[in-house]
């Protein structure tokens, strides 16, 4: 069994590099920290304004329903651990 986290949007294995992603945004009074692959973070803040994720909240599972994300989540499922890529 492994102790390694699992990212907050994809649910894969963190790698080497991990990123925290505040789900409200500091700017909006965010204090909540979650560890995420630094191309899903890049992902989220190419979708959403940070209004829109502070009205969004900590809720991955509303995100992930955005169909641009589910795709990405899709996409993403099967790459390794520290993969990255251009984010559109």
């Amino acid at each position: 069994m492994s102790d390694t986290p699992n990212c907050w949007l994809c649910g894969r294995p963190l790698g080497d590099i991990v990123q925290w992603h505040h789900p409200v945004p500091k700017a909006k009074k965010g204090k909540v920290k979650v560890p995420i692959h630094p191309i899903c973070h890049k992902t989220i803040h190419a979708n959403f304004t940070n209004n829109e994720l502070a009205r969004i909240g900590d809720s991955a599972s509303v995100i992930r329903d955005n169909p641009a994300i589910a795709k990405f989540v899709a996409w993403i499922a099967n790459k390794p651990a520290d993969f990255d890529a251009p984010t559109r």
